[in-house]
């Protein structure tokens, strides 16, 4: 599995200082799992709701993977689905846009139009 584009949530102030140092090392449960968390356009809403429910002050990164190189893993997760795993710093020059994600009134986040996501097969899952 080779998405072009992945997703990465992250608290608004990490994605400032990201930009300020030129790469996200990641969020404190990403560095306690030792890789960066992301997800595909038909896995990242339901992780948002899974990790990240209630949580304000949130953007989505869309990461371009062509520059991510070998420390891009595909790697099985909850029911077997592949999740990206990068290992290593995200640089921001792989960062296509930062869109902010506001809460709706149920708690949810409201998600940007997001490409590929209309190619869903399987049904979404959550890493």
């Amino acid at each position: 599995m080779q998405d072009a584009l992945i997703f990465h949530m992250c608290r608004r102030d990490e994605w400032d200082l990201a930009q300020a140092r030129g790469s996200y090392a990641g969020s404190s449960q990403d560095l306690a799992d030792g890789f960066i968390h992301f997800s595909t356009a038909q896995q990242v809403e339901v992780s948002a709701e899974k990790h990240r429910r209630g949580q304000d002050g949130l953007v989505l990164l869309s990461v371009d993977t062509s520059n991510l190189g070998d420390a891009l893993k595909w790697e099985a997760s909850r029911g077997g689905a592949l999740f990206p795993h990068l290992y290593g710093a995200l640089p921001v020059s792989a960062v296509l846009r930062a869109d902010d994600l506001p809460l709706g009134p149920d708690g949810r986040h409201i998600f940007p139009e997001l490409p590929g996501k209309e190619v869903d097969v399987k049904g979404p899952s959550g890493d």
